[in-house]
């Protein structure tokens, strides 16, 4: 699969190319869901160069800057173009983590596919989760983290759906840098998304949405 200059730049954290390349395809009249698109897969080789040990955090967190800076003008034709919401989903960086960029991502990715988000931060306290799902009717709870000395406290966090009653009315999916499966099967997550669409695709499911 061909990688797209924009894709690119990202992944080569190239602010100002990425900047520039999203002007350019904005006023060419390019849909912002599809230069969305083009910046996640630049995400993804960012990703990928991290799990390689060939970027280190210092770049992901370039590279969120990147993204959030390119991005920001594709804000207001994405929430026009997604008026409906399928379902909604409580999302969050678990406690002892501040790390936002990973949650963020998927916070737009997900609004764009038409997933009402409601958005904790980071740092999240574990019962936040359980208050947040109360208040909503939420059937989709994301957790983000990018430390793996909080997998713990992720583990808790799904514990403490649990312990409300709530555990088998959400679907809990996981996510960032050192997040597997095998991390999902240790908290109790319902799924692991390795990207954002990833996300899309099982909140999709989940939701019942084609």
């Amino acid at each position: 699969m061909t990688t797209s200059p924009l894709a690119q730049a990202v992944g080569d954290l190239e602010e100002e190319t990425a900047v520039t390349l999203v002007q350019d395809k904005l006023a060419k009249g390019e849909a912002a869901l599809s230069i969305l698109e083009e910046l996640q897969a630049g995400m993804n080789i960012v990703g990928e160069r991290f799990e390689e040990g060939e970027y280190f955090l210092s770049e992901l967190i370039y590279a969120a800057d990147i993204f959030k800076k390119a991005g920001a003008p594709l804000q207001e034709e994405l929430k026009s173009a997604t008026q409906s919401s399928y379902g909604t989903l409580v999302l969050g960086t678990v406690k002892n983590d501040i790390h936002d960029f990973g949650k963020d991502i998927v916070a737009t990715v997900m609004g764009s596919n038409g997933i009402k988000v409601i958005d904790l931060g980071v740092n999240v306290e574990h019962q936040a989760f359980v208050d947040a799902v109360k208040e909503s009717g939420a059937t989709l709870v994301g957790m983000s983290c990018l430390l793996t000395t909080v997998f713990d406290d992720m583990k808790d966090a799904v514990q403490t759906l649990k312990d409300a009653g709530l555990r088998d009315q959400v679907t809990v999916l996981i996510g960032g840098g050192p997040v597997d499966q095998a991390t999902a099967d240790y908290v109790g997550a319902d799924y692991y998304c390795k990207t954002a669409q990833d996300g899309v695709i099982a909140a999709k499911k989940v939701l019942g949405v084609n």
